[in-house]
């Protein structure tokens, strides 16, 4: 007798079975496609362009690599570009001579002051290669952690503020955060050009790595660490700045050395995020530069 098929199973059907280089591939049932963490950043990270003097002045001074360049025959031959235009045509970059008609549409209507670059991705370092780049520039370094920042107006801010007063560095995730975008680029206004940035996959690890370095590790909190006027930030210094909606996450705040706040009077409770790495920088920057200043708290207070 002929054996019964097993309940729950179908008949076998009759037929020759397909040979294993054969077999119709099972279709998969459709499942819907994971959403990007941050779809706006990376839509934004798509857009390489940049626009404005100051900003294109500042990426070509800074020799970065400028896919095509946009300008109005008036502004190429200017004491500002000319030899900067010239290099840049050597180094592979397209100039195209337009008209401000074709500026406005190529800028979307922005504020393009006669010329507008499209730029290469952008060039992060290694962790490594950034300890050494700010060990190199300064006895003891400033550099600035960014946990999640994903304004790029913030980030651009950041940036600004941290090469304006002495940061040699700056550390951002690279998930759940927005990179260095052409929006970031417009806002720091040049600042990217001197300040050097890394782009980590661990963050937490990222501090692990900075401590071993030998840096301290001071995490900005609202109203729950020590003050920022009665800490001395008398080493290398790493400033983490926490995301705009929840500032540093618990996990952060344990891989910190010690968490500082801003004094604050009034009645709001927090402060923007680049705002609140302006203040707690500026106060290193102060720390440092007393003998420069001639400024002594202990004298203030006397």
């Amino acid at each position: 007798m002929s054996e019964k098929p097993r309940p729950g199973k179908p008949k076998p059907k009759r037929g020759k079975p397909f040979p294993s280089s054969r077999r119709p591939k099972i279709q998969q049932p459709n499942r819907p496609r994971k959403e990007a963490e941050n779809p706006e950043n990376d839509e934004e990270e798509n857009n390489d362009l940049i626009y404005g003097r100051h900003t294109v002045l500042a990426a070509l001074e800074g020799q970065r690599q400028l896919n095509r360049i946009w300008i109005t025959p008036k502004l190429r031959y200017s004491a500002s570009f000319n030899s900067l235009l010239q290099t840049a045509k050597k180094q592979g970059s397209i100039i195209d001579e337009v008209e401000m008609d074709r500026l406005n549409q190529i800028t979307e209507g922005a504020n393009h002051q006669g010329i507008a670059a499209q730029v290469a991705p952008y060039p992060y370092l290694d962790l490594t290669e950034l300890m050494e780049k700010a060990r190199s520039s300064s006895e003891k370094p400033i550099i600035i952690a960014a946990e999640g920042i994903t304004d790029p107006q913030n980030l651009g801010a950041i940036i600004r503020t941290a090469e304006a007063l002495g940061a040699q560095g700056l550390v951002i995730p690279q998930r759940r955060a927005v990179g260095i975008t052409s929006t970031v680029m417009k806002v720091a206004a040049g600042g990217l050009e001197y300040l050097p940035v890394a782009r980590v996959v661990n963050f937490s690890r990222a501090l692990e790595e900075l401590k071993k370095a030998g840096f301290w590790i001071y995490g900005t909190v609202a109203g729950e660490g020590t003050l920022l006027p009665q800490v001395n930030f008398d080493q290398s210094v790493v400033l983490v700045i926490g995301g705009e909606a929840k500032g540093l996450n618990l996990l952060t705040q344990r891989h910190c050395d010690q968490l500082v706040s801003i004094p604050l009077v009034g009645k709001t409770e927090s402060l923007n995020a680049h705002v609140a790495c302006a203040i707690a920088l500026y106060e290193v920057s102060c720390r440092r530069h007393k003998k420069f200043l001639n400024f002594s708290p202990e004298k203030e207070s006397t």
